[in-house]
């Protein structure tokens, strides 16, 4: 799933290649994509592109005058660049293609979704904050006002599991499955531990390895091709999706706990005083 530093990394991308040019149509190629109908998509058709913004880990397309398309990928989605667009018109329900933006002139952007489950969502918007997912936003982690004290103040009284707070997108925007695992990874702290029983110097902790681990995988896709991305991803992680390999700091094994739809990876050495969790759903501490 693209987090805050790849939706960043498009953000620029797209910026780069949208600002300025004008929108010649968006054609939904995805049943389900579009999630709005006022105003219609239509509104956007010979509108300049103003520019383009992350909030949390949507994309939005700003037009001079106009609405905002506003993309989430969800979990299997991205984006793909064309200099030229294939000249065959798109087919429902054939491959990935959820959506196409042409651009006057030749080029245009697909969005894609692998799988079969097209969680994939598009909208049309007077206003990016119209989308519900926008307005329910925590604050955003990489801006100036996130400080120490404001993340303190969003802990306090959390009865829920680290990992499952740094994961809702109504605490703090924009952090995954894959970037939780490493922020707590650097922050040498268990996954299943309650937030609400972190102390002030963990809670330290946890800020400074959160603020270092989005910045530093910021900085290492700032420039980045949009299909690059996946790759340096990738590369950067030191825990997620690394089950089975050593850890890079201590060089135990990364271990994993498996859910229904996803699962985590730590190293027992670094962030559970060398005990192995229990895999298995709601796992605790092996005693």
């Amino acid at each position: 799933m693209p987090e805050l530093p790849e939706v960043e990394a498009l953000a620029g991308f797209l910026a780069e290649h949208l600002t300025g040019r004008t929108v010649e149509r968006v054609v939904p190629v995805a049943v389900s994509v579009l999630k709005t109908y006022d105003p219609p998509l239509g509104a956007l058709e010979g509108r300049t592109v103003a520019g383009v913004q992350r909030y949390g880990k949507f994309l939005g397309v700003a037009t001079d005058g106009g609405p905002h398309l506003v993309l989430h990928l969800a979990r299997a989605g991205w984006l793909r660049w064309h200099e030229q667009v294939p000249a065959a018109p798109p087919r429902p329900g054939r491959g990935p293609l959820a959506l196409r933006l042409y651009l006057a002139g030749g080029a245009g952007l697909d969005a894609t979704e692998a799988g079969t489950q097209r969680r994939l969502a598009a909208y049309c918007v007077h206003d990016p904050h119209d989308v519900p997912g926008i307005a329910r936003l925590g604050p955003d982690p990489l801006t100036e006002d996130f400080t120490e004290q404001v993340f303190a103040g969003l802990l306090r009284g959390e009865r829920r599991q680290v990992k499952g707070v740094l994961r809702d997108q109504e605490v703090v925007a924009g952090i995954g499955n894959a970037y939780s695992d490493e922020i707590l990874h650097a922050a040498r702290m268990s996954p299943f531990k309650p937030a609400a029983n972190l102390s002030e110097e963990e809670i330290r902790q946890l800020y400074e390895a959160l603020r270092a681990t989005l910045g530093e995988a910021v900085e290492r896709s700032r420039g980045q091709a949009a299909g690059e991305l996946k790759a340096e991803k990738k590369s950067g992680l030191r825990v997620h999706g690394r089950t089975g390999e050593p850890c890079p700091v201590c060089g135990d094994i990364v271990r994993e706990v498996s859910f229904s739809d996803s699962s985590l990876q730590y190293c027992p050495t670094c962030q559970t005083g060398g005990k192995p969790l229990a895999d298995r759903r709601l796992s605790r501490l092996l005693k």
